[in-house]
């Protein structure tokens, strides 16, 4: 049996919201864009239209990433049904930590599944090196990873589900 997909709430109605924007207004754009890049070889040599080219690359891209949501959200288990210690940090876990020698600089990540991760925007993956770090520790702990700068020493100041 395969893995389940570990996602929030919030992660499962972001990615459905995905799902169904590539469907519909996606295809559409891209169907249009073809069709133009058709209408436009027409006159060209057609073997050597890049902008056909293109936009076929880009169905492919967008194919690929309606399989992959279709598939995530077939096979997902939500975090919030994962029985879990709240002092203890684990998947849904929202945590706020410093690193040290920094420590005016306080950072909260939400630690979540693979499939839902986004750095960027507080999101990291209980795979990610940072989040495997994290996982089973409490407040006031502290966790060291491998940087490409070195190793990086982050204490544990918060935990919030």
């Amino acid at each position: 049996m395969v893995k389940p997909y570990l996602l929030t709430k919030d992660g499962v109605q972001r990615l459905s919201n995905e799902l169904d924007n590539l469907k519909t207004e996606g295809r559409e754009r891209l169907a249009e864009r073809l069709q133009q890049a058709l209408e436009d070889g027409q006159d060209d040599d057609f073997v050597d239209n890049a902008e056909l080219d293109a936009a076929r690359h880009e169905q492919s891209f967008l194919e690929g990433r309606i399989q992959e949501l279709e598939a995530i959200l077939g096979n997902y288990q939500l975090i919030g049904e994962l029985t879990v210690k709240k002092s203890v940090i684990g998947i849904g876990a929202h945590v706020t930590v410093v690193e040290v020698g920094y420590e005016d600089e306080e950072e909260t990540y939400h630690l979540v599944g693979p499939a839902e991760a986004d750095p960027v925007d507080g999101r990291i993956s209980n795979e990610s090196p940072l989040g495997k770090a994290l996982l089973g520790k409490k407040k006031g702990q502290s966790v060291t990873i491998s940087a490409p700068n070195g190793e990086t020493e982050f204490k544990i100041i918060k935990i919030k589900y």
